[in-house]
């Protein structure tokens, strides 16, 4: 009995050698096991770092966008203002000229007896002139007929009477 108590011993040993040996095992998979999580959260982490930093840039360009679309939006309502000013200005010159007109054309009218009779006047003036130009272009010229035309001696003595008398006036 005494072997038995050895062999069981001995079993018992070894069975405890090879528990601690399979511990063992596992416990040396373990460790690599977690040192491949300790190299990936090291990978994650400087990734996790890199995302960071884009998208604490990408905030910052952002607000720098925002900010140019706010300045841009003030002076667009600048130009939207003044475009509208422009528009009230030609409104107002529209109103103007359309005061002027009414106004032309109520005086128009209210003449209208005036201006047949001036335009009347104007075509008789015309008319006038017309036929003066007529007779004087049918009437042979004076001055043409003397430089042509030998003087005679009666023309030489009416002439002379002529200067005589102009003579005792300015005596």
């Amino acid at each position: 009995m005494e072997i038995i108590l050895y062999l069981s011993v001995a079993v018992i040993a070894i069975a405890f050698f090879i528990l601690v040996i399979s511990v063992m095992k596992t416990l040396k998979s373990l460790g690599s096991t977690l040192d491949s999580v300790s190299s990936t959260l090291n990978g994650l982490e400087s990734q996790l770092q890199g995302v960071t930093k884009e998208s604490t840039e990408l905030l910052h360009k952002t607000n720098l966008l925002a900010e140019d679309i706010q300045r841009k939006s003030e002076d667009l309502n600048t130009v939207v203002y003044a475009v509208k000013d422009v528009g009230h200005s030609i409104q107002s010159l529209n109103n103007s000229v359309k005061k002027v007109s009414t106004s032309i054309s109520t005086e128009l009218e209210r003449n209208q007896g005036k201006i047949s009779q001036v335009v009347g006047w104007g075509n008789a003036f015309i008319e006038l002139k017309d036929k003066w130009k007529q007779k004087k272009e049918q009437q042979p010229n004076l001055h043409d007929k003397a430089v042509h035309k030998k003087p005679t001696p009666e023309d030489v003595q009416t002439q002379e009477k002529l200067v005589t008398r102009a003579r005792s006036y300015n005596n």
